[in-house]
């Protein structure tokens, strides 16, 4: 009996110091960043979301994606399953395997050439089973041949319970990920965006929105954004509404047929003027993530004149959402 609870304690204390090299960076200074704090595009995560990427088949100079990805762990490996989810619905899968501290920068070119979408990074263990690996952290590069063209952060979800997810099933081919904000899943994901800044397109702007969403099963397809409202503000205060519809992602040029508005987009946003807008499902329980990414050919000339774009801001979020993906080994243990 001594000897097996001197085993036992031994064990434990191993098993502490684990989690705390698994849930903290002892070199870093300050304090830890919470785990429980919401999706964000500033944090690392166990999940990220890349909002968008695109490449051509045939031109990729004029139209390409760089995605980074990096595990900020000193100490341990990580497994990061990948799905390139199309605008089209349909999703390919690939396994990244990362040692302490690595980075890695991949082109779509190289991986889904011809294809535009967005992209969901997972940490899973050496089964594919879901685990607590707050230390991911990326980013992503992108041009199209319209001339946009962005650097987007990752948006990162953080797990909420520490080493495999809960209800672990050895046979299950699927798991369930929860974005709930409880202790058997991630943070919560977002129910209404907000484009905080849209210049007037009289200016020569053309302001891209992308939106994706968050849900579904990963195995068969994920869910669709379906109906969205919506309300247009200009600067002096005014607003009018909207309706828009989606699938697995929607991107659209802000103009005066989408969103369709009363008076149109460009003589509510006139020249010299800006807007801002928010969405969210018509249903209030579809989770959303976005981007906008403005382009302005005059930027080069005219000093009111700018390109790039943002992550879209999160007002509210959905109490509760899922993510099905399927479960196999990764291929680079």
């Amino acid at each position: 009996m001594r000897t097996s609870r001197t085993l036992s304690t031994s064990f434990l204390a191993l098993m502490a110091l684990v989690v705390m090299a698994m849930t903290a960076l002892g070199a870093d200074p300050g304090l830890p960043y919470p785990a429980n704090s919401e999706v964000s595009d500033q944090k690392a995560g166990s999940i990220l979301f890349y909002n968008y990427y695109t490449s051509s088949a045939t031109s990729q100079t004029t139209e390409n994606t760089r995605i980074n990805i990096t595990n900020t762990n000193a100490y341990y490996a990580a497994n990061v399953h990948l799905f390139f989810v199309a605008d089209s619905c349909a999703v390919a899968d690939a396994y990244l395997c990362l040692t302490a501290n690595q980075t890695a920068s991949f082109l779509m070119s190289d991986f889904d050439p011809g294809f535009k979408g967005y992209i969901v990074a997972l940490a899973t263990d050496q089964g594919g089973w879901p685990v607590a690996f707050n230390f991911l952290i990326g980013d992503e590069y992108f041009k199209t041949a319209t001339g946009h063209s962005a650097n987007l952060a990752a948006e990162s979800f953080a797990a909420q319970f520490e080493g495999q997810m809960p209800v672990f099933s050895g046979e299950s081919s699927l798991a369930v990920v929860n974005f709930n904000g409880q202790v058997d899943g991630y943070n919560r994901a977002p129910a209404t965006l907000a484009a905080d800044n849209i210049p007037s397109r009289v200016d020569g702007n053309d302001t891209r929105l992308i939106l994706n969403r968050v849900g579904g099963n990963l195995a068969i397809g994920p869910s669709s954004i379906g109906s969205l409202f919506g309300l247009l503000y200009n600067d002096a205060e005014n607003a009018v509404s909207f309706s828009i519809t989606g699938g697995c992602q929607k991107n659209f040029s802000i103009n005066n047929t989408e969103p369709r508005t009363i008076p149109r987009f460009e003589t509510f946003v006139p020249s010299g003027r800006s807007g801002w807008m928010k969405l969210y499902s018509t249903t209030g329980n579809a989770a959303l993530l976005g981007s906008m990414i403005n382009f302005n050919p005059n930027a080069g000339s005219q000093s009111n004149a700018f390109n790039g774009g943002s992550n879209l801001h999160k007002l509210s979020l959905v109490p509760s959402t899922s993510l099905t993906i399927p479960v196999f080994p990764p291929s680079c243990r």
